[in-house]
Parts: C-alpha cells; sequence; structure tokens
C-alpha cells in the first residue's frame, strides 16, 4: 500500500498529460488491489466463518424443507377438514331437506284428512237436514191430514147433532100438533055433546 502512495506524492512535480496518465495506471492498481483484498477478505471469511455459514445454510434449508412439510402437512390436513365439513354440511342439509319432505307430507295427510272430515260432516249435515226437511214435511203432511180428519169427523158429529136436533124438533113439533089436534077433537066432542044434552031437554 505504501508504493502507490509514494508514487502519488512524487506525481505532483510532472506534467499533467503525464500526471495523468501515472494518475489512471494507480487507479486501475488500486482497482486490481481491491479486487484481489476482497478476494483475500473472501478466503478469510471462507476460513474463518465458512463451516458456520454452512452450518447455517443447511440449518435454512432443513428449517424451509420443515416449513414446507409443514405446510403440506397443513393444507392437506385443511383439505380433509374441508372436505369432512362439507360432507356434514351437506349430510345435514340432505337430512333438514328429508324432514321437511315429511313433514311436508305429514301436513298434506293432515289436511287432506282435515278436508275429507269436513265432506264428511258437510254430508251428514246436509243429509240430516233432507231428513229433517222430509221428516217435516211429513209431519205437516200427517198433521194435515189429521187436521182434515178431525175436520170431517168433527162435521159429521155435528151434522149427525143437527140431525138429532132436527129430528127432535119435528117431533116435538109433531107432538105439539098432535096435542092441538087432540084439543080440537075434545072440543068438537065437547060441543056435540053439549049439543045432545040441549036436545035431551
Amino acid at each position: 500500500m505504501n508504493p502507490p502512495e509514494i508514487q502519488l506524492s512524487t506525481t505532483n512535480n510532472l506534467t499533467p498529460q503525464l500526471a495523468e496518465l501515472i494518475s489512471d495506471n494507480q487507479k486501475s492498481e488500486l482497482k486490481d488491489s481491491t479486487i484481489s483484498d476482497n478476494n483475500n477478505l473472501a478466503r478469510v471469511r471462507d476460513i474463518l466463518f465458512g463451516k458456520q455459514l454452512q452450518d447455517v445454510e443447511q440449518r435454512f434449508a432443513r428449517m424451509e424443507e420443515k416449513i414446507e412439510r409443514e405446510c403440506l402437512r397443513l393444507r392437506s390436513e385443511s383439505h380433509k377438514r374441508l372436505d369432512a365439513l362439507e360432507a356434514y354440511i351437506k349430510q345435514e342439509i340432505d337430512s333438514i331437506a328429508q324432514r321437511l319432505k315429511t313433514e311436508q307430507s305429514e301436513r298434506e295427510t293432515a289436511v287432506n284428512g282435515l278436508n275429507e272430515e269436513y265432506k264428511n260432516i258437510t254430508n251428514s249435515l246436509e243429509n240430516k237436514l233432507t231428513q229433517f226437511d222430509e221428516e217435516t214435511a211429513s209431519n205437516q203432511r200427517e198433521l194435515r191430514e189429521q187436521i182434515l180428519q178431525q175436520s170431517k169427523t168433527l162435521q159429521d158429529d155435528i151434522r149427525e147433532k143437527y140431525e138429532e136436533i132436527l129430528n127432535l124438533l119435528q117431533r116435538e113439533n109433531q107432538e105439539l100438533r098432535n096435542q092441538k089436534t087432540d084439543r080440537n077433537t075434545l072440543a068438537a066432542l065437547f060441543a056435540e055433546l053439549a049439543i045432545q044434552l040441549n036436545s035431551q031437554k
């Protein structure tokens, strides 16, 4: 290192072209010496820290492999869990859908049963109403017939009573006439007796 510095100090008294030429040579030498120094430092570093660097690199490689294996395991486990969760959700959805279908079928059966029961009750009520109307009409006919029959019976009874009363009145009238006739006859007899008695005197 010292020779270049000495050369630099001696070039101050030279011409500018020569000084520039010498300066370029010195720069290239400095560059070469810097590269060689860097190579030397790399060699020294390899000698001093080479094994540790290799160990560190191997540790990093093993750690990367371990992390990669762990990532693969986690990815595989996540896929398995997601598949299991998807299968469970699908099973639950199928179960819920089946329950809904069953409940819907039961409700439809219950509704159909209620409709059938309603129809039966409606038909029964209609039949009872029809039967009631028929019985009412029949009872009304029977009642009218009974009233008519009783009316006829009463008319017959009234006619018989009327005829009886009329016959009774006629008999009484006849008797009264007969009695009146008997009085006239008696009066005539009495008058004839009176004449005969007078003639006998």
